[in-house]
């Protein structure tokens, strides 16, 4: 499974959420599901009280989103 850039999408990435419907959201991946197109994943968002389905290819991992916003200074997220 890969995020939409191409990177290899791991359980415990932290990742940015940009769904096709809805504002943009910050969370943690729990799970994938190999072999789907869409909602192949489970993430968790920073906001404890909700869980939600994910489709990776609308998602970025942060690493990636501060390498191209000019702010990767070493540091893991």
């Amino acid at each position: 499974m890969h995020y939409k850039n191409g990177r290899e999408a791991k359980v415990g990435d932290k990742i940015l959420v940009q769904p096709t419907y809805g504002a943009p959201y910050v969370a943690v991946l729990l799970g994938v599901t190999p072999g789907s197109t869409s909602c192949n994943g489970t993430a968790m968002p920073v906001d404890p009280f909700r869980v939600s389905s994910v489709t990776l290819g609308e998602c970025t991992h942060l690493d990636d989103v501060r390498v191209s916003a000019g702010e990767d200074h070493g540091e893991e997220v």
